[in-house]
């Protein structure tokens, strides 16, 4: 069973009488729909509609843990105490360190992450370190080849919104819940249809270069690698620009490197020219 041990995750347990209620005013993720056992993605937002904090999200008994990255958890914490004020809501810091996540079995044990799960590729997290898990490489080469991307690795907190990540498709934002903070800016670019930043599977016929180096047309910056694994890597460009380079024929490059860009199939989404061209 292929496994990794990703030393850099924290937990958060949220508990508490209002527990559900205070968070469902506060992050993206719909709690009303999340399934026990099951870990969906989420955001608290800026009030401009920027990922502030990103997480993982799951019920434990009556109440829910959070994943995050271990070196936001604190501040994460003290952002939510501001909002709790008088909620009988307890927020406490995981004991563990790390998670182990797995994949390629049928052993049930875990969390499933639900944007692998749309992916059609079952991923289990658990708390702390399980046995002797393999090279953590080898589950970014997964997220690589399902296109999920992770903050730090792949975009900034702050310089992204949920759409931009694909929240918007894996079940990390909802548009029929009540409000939560940075609603408004989400809601309308959702019923705008102004997304144009989206995920991206990268690849090339030879290495690619580090983390973050541009992506260009015609020298014009359409976005800028993520996390990179030999010649396949993440990013999160303009889709109609590479819609359009595509269309025409013109290369997208990272430096001299010709690159192809698949979206996620899971996504549902088409670069704009080829949907323009299919209507």
């Amino acid at each position: 069973m292929p496994s990794a041990f990703l030393p850099d995750r924290a937990f958060v347990h949220i508990g508490g009488a209002d527990a559900e209620h205070f968070l469902q005013n506060l992050i993206t993720t719909d709690l009303g729909s999340l399934a026990v056992g099951e870990a969906r993605p989420g955001a608290l937002l800026t009030p401009q509609g920027k990922i502030l904090f990103d997480f993982l999200i799951w019920r434990d008994g009556e109440g829910f843990v959070i994943d995050t990255v271990a070196e936001q958890s604190e501040s994460l914490i003290r952002r939510l105490t501001m909002y709790k004020l008088r909620a009988a809501v307890t927020l406490n810091a995981g004991t563990q360190t790390g998670a182990t996540v797995t994949w390629g079995s049928e052993d049930e044990s875990g969390i499933l992450d639900h944007r692998f799960a749309l992916a059609g590729t079952p991923v289990r997290r658990i708390p702390g370190k399980i046995g002797e898990p393999g090279d953590a490489s080898a589950y970014a080469a997964l997220r690589i080849l399902n296109g999920i991307v992770e903050s730090g690795a792949d975009y900034a907190l702050q310089d992204a919104f949920p759409h931009d990540v694909l929240f918007d498709k894996s079940g990390g934002v909802s548009f029929r819940k009540g409000c939560y903070v940075g609603q408004e800016v989400v809601s309308r670019m959702q019923h705008r249809s102004t997304a144009r930043r989206r995920v991206v599977i990268v690849s090339a016929e030879q290495s690619l270069p580090a983390t973050g180096t541009e992506i260009t047309v015609d020298g014009k910056t359409i976005g800028a690698l993520g996390t990179v694994a030999g010649t396949r890597a993440l990013a999160i460009v303009r889709i109609d620009k590479a819609g359009e380079a595509q269309t025409k024929g013109t290369p997208i490059l990272v430096g001299e490197v010709q690159l192809a860009l698949t979206l996620p199939a899971w996504s549902g989404l088409a670069f704009p020219s080829d949907a323009a061209e299919d209507a």
